[in-house]
């Protein structure tokens, strides 16, 4: 008998509702959620094949020892003795952890995750925010003093959006979660707004809007520019709007402006110089307005000034923290009692080859293969991964492809064989996504409207299959090096530290109670529901434990609101987030105006003749969904995208192959010329390169494609937040002659 489930899409940052038809344990049908208040019914490729990716045969259904399937006791015994060799013999700093961007699109990742990394105690921590985001991190950790302090476009009142760097009708929005964002543009233009969209390629979403071609890389100059102008036409609004006497350093950042005039800029961007000026004009002169940049703008040599001008720009026009303009969600879970106000700083210790500094408390994944491959005291012998595939996602993975069996001991949490986990001695599978619970704990903070939602699992897990929470709880447990109560004693030791700072904190609404009596009020029927139960309740919507009698519970947004529940529009709360010490926002950090000096020494920089950039599919989300036989084919392909006038200097016809190579190495691909793309620049999707032996995805082995990341090169990364650059990579190509080896 059929039946209807309702639940998160976990595909990526959209954060859609979805209706689920079930027959027993197995989905026959997805659509979207119509009384989702969020997604309101919307829906795309990707979670439209939820319940393909939910069955796929090649998943995993058991843990693997050395690729054998085995009994979960086991497994986690195995993990146990190849951690505790490492650290017995080498030291905790031995042994590295990985945490990919799936970990995001769960609830067990950051609940449990950073647990696993404290337990371990190593400072070899890498994930992919240093192959993402990292720059909107460091940038809003010394701007705001908060490094989740991101502000995202009030898409649904501002009046001009300027976009750089992302497009959103194919990656559906990223640090900007917004279900529909195709919609949301065309609504934002048929209310007279406008929407401008620099980017190297013509995308879909710049097809909605204005486009400006821009050449990669360059997208701080084409910001600064921006800034000079507003402070040379005296367009600068602060002083007459709310965020007057809450900002220092605008007069450094003036003078830094001065040198990047727009005719300055122009030659180096592509983008003329009254073109500059006029952006700038009808950014100071909309009634609203928000400057957006994504991935583009964060994986570039200068993606940390990028990110940081962005929010220049919409402090210098008054559109920071108002209606319209860039703003700061509040999230259910996250108290804002918690203000504290501390330097940020990045930098307090290196790593060991490189001498690549901290941030936020990872090292760059640039250097993961330096840390492995290089002998020497504190060389990484043993790594765990969690839901990452670093060989096809990180800069020249073919490194770590080469290095992997070199370490003594490889744990992997992940669904699937692929071309990473193939090299671990233990694969831990989580379980399928029906069977797993969901709430957005890293996305709902950037959504575009304040909003919740829970999903329970929509099937019930086998007996004796441990949930993803407890895998990883497990694994914390084992890091420990304790074993002692399981991952219920962790829980409770979470629970029990979480109430007894709260009731010690002034601000919390449980203040001055005893945390034994506020304990045996948290409901759930795991570990992970009671944790976000009490994260719930102490959160700014939340009940207080009996405070506010009809405020939040996990009960209540599971019963009450299974569609999830419209917590209302983004409001002005930036004295709520800025944890500076100054309490003001710091427009002018000392160490990004010290890298200008690098931004301004780039002027005279030689330019190669081809540059390479990624690029997205809608039917695609990084390596993740190249399994889904719906997702693969039609324009989902692995192409070489080049301009047809580059393609005929090269000799080069449609469907012809040609060779691409970099200081890292060298891909063979089909051409695919398009006007869509400037002249001088190539573009490789990213996520592609299912060719390694022993991997089990099947599909994705059929559709190989080459791996982009073959190319970028580890050695280049941006100083600021150690990310790597996967934008602007200086290429050579050429056709490869009919007879000849590619």
């Amino acid at each position: 008998m059929s039946r209807t489930a309702f639940r998160t899409c976990p595909l990526c940052e959209a954060l859609c509702g979805l209706e689920l038809t079930l027959d027993g344990d197995r989905v026959t049908g997805v659509r979207g959620d119509a009384a989702d208040p969020f997604s309101k019914g919307f829906i795309c490729p990707k979670g439209a094949t939820l319940g393909s990716l939910d069955g796929d045969p090649d998943r995993l259904q058991a843990p693997l020892i050395g690729q054998v399937e085995a009994e979960w006791a086991d497994a986690f015994e195995a993990v146990r003795r190849g951690i505790r060799k490492v650290v017995d013999t080498y030291g905790k700093d031995a042994v590295a952890i990985y945490v990919g961007n799936p970990t995001a699109h769960s609830i067990a990742g950051p609940l449990y995750g950073s647990a696993v990394i404290k337990a371990l105690g190593t400072r070899n921590v890498y994930s992919a925010s240093t192959a993402d985001q990292m720059p909107k991190h460091v940038s809003s950790g010394h701007m705001f003093g908060n490094i989740m302090a991101i502000p995202v476009p009030d898409l649904d009142r501002t009046d001009y959006l300027l976009m750089l760097g992302a497009n959103p009708l194919e990656s559906n929005g990223s640090l900007c979660s917004a279900p529909d964002f195709p919609g949301r543009l065309k609504a934002l233009r048929a209310r007279g707004g406008k929407l401008v969209v620099v980017d190297p390629r013509r995308t879909r979403t710049a097809r909605l809007g204005e486009h400006l071609f821009i050449r990669p890389g360059t997208d701080a100059y084409f910001l600064i520019a921006l800034v000079h102008t507003l402070f040379a036409e005296d367009l600068v609004t602060i002083g007459s709007s709310h965020l007057d006497g809450r900002v220092t350093g605008l007069d450094d950042v003036r003078a830094l402006a001065v040198e990047f005039s727009p005719e300055t800029v122009a030659p180096i961007t592509g983008v003329p110089a009254q073109t500059i000026r006029t952006i700038a004009r009808d950014l100071a002169g909309a009634e609203r307005a928000a400057v957006y940049a994504r991935i583009g703008t964060c994986t570039q040599a200068y993606g940390t000034l990028a990110s940081w001008l962005v929010d220049v720009l919409n402090t210098l026009t008054g559109n920071l923290d108002r209606a319209g303009g860039a703003m700061f969600p509040k999230p259910a879970h996250t108290p804002v009692y918690r203000t504290r106000h501390r330097p940020y700083t990045t930098g307090r210790w290196t790593s060991r080859v490189r001498g690549l500094p901290e941030v936020n408390g990872e090292l760059p994944i640039a250097t993961l293969a330096d840390e492995i491959g290089t002998p020497g005291e504190g060389q990484i012998k043993a790594l765990i991964t969690i839901g990452g595939n670093p060989v096809l996602s990180a800069p020249n993975g073919a490194r770590l492809d080469e290095v992997f069996p070199a370490l003594e001991f490889m744990v992997s949490v992940d669904p699937y064989l692929n071309e990473t986990t193939r090299h671990a001695d233990v694969v831990l599978p989580p379980p399928r996504p029906t069977q797993t619970p969901h709430y957005d704990l890293a996305l709902l903070g950037f959504t575009v409207r304040n909003y919740a939602r829970y999903s329970p699992p929509s099937v019930a897990l086998p007996d004796g299959r441990p949930s993803e929470a407890e895998i990883l709880a497990r694994l914390a447990v084992i890091a420990s090096g304790l074993d002692d109560g399981g991952p219920e004693a962790l829980d409770e030791l979470i629970i029990g530290t979480t109430l007894a700072k709260a009731t010690e904190m002034a601000g919390s609404p449980v203040h001055g109670r005893k945390a034994a009596e506020l304990r045996p009020l948290l409901e759930g029927t795991t570990g992970a529901e009671l944790r976000l139960d009490l994260m719930l309740r102490l959160g700014p919507y939340g009940d207080g434990f009996g405070a506010t009698p009809d405020g939040l519970t996990l009960r209540r947004l599971r019963d009450d609101h299974p569609h999830g529940i419209d917590l209302g529009a983004l409001e002005p709360r930036l004295d709520e987030v800025l944890q500076t010490v100054s309490g003001m926002v710091e427009l002018c950090p000392p160490s990004f105006a010290a890298d200008v000096d690098r931004l301004r020494a780039g002027l005279d920089e030689e330019r190669a003749p081809f540059v390479l950039i990624g690029r997205r599919h809608l039917r695609s989300n990084n390596s993740w969904l190249h399994n889904v036989p719906e997702l693969v084919g039609g324009s989902n392909r692995c192409t070489l995208q080049l301009n047809p006038a580059d393609a005929a200097g090269l000799g080069v016809a449609a469907g012809e192959l040609v060779r691409i190579v970099s200081r890292a190495g060298t891909v063979t691909a089909t051409a695919e010329p398009t006007d869509e793309i400037m002249p001088g620049v190539v573009s490789l999707p990213h996520g592609w390169g299912h060719s390694s032996p022993g991997t089990r995805i099947h599909v994705a082995t059929e559709h190989a494609g080459v791996n982009v990341n073959t190319l970028t090169d580890e050695q280049e990364i941006d100083p600021l937040s150690g990310n790597a650059i996967f934008n602007g990579v200086p290429v050579r190509i050429a056709a490869v002659l009919e007879g000849l080896p590619g």
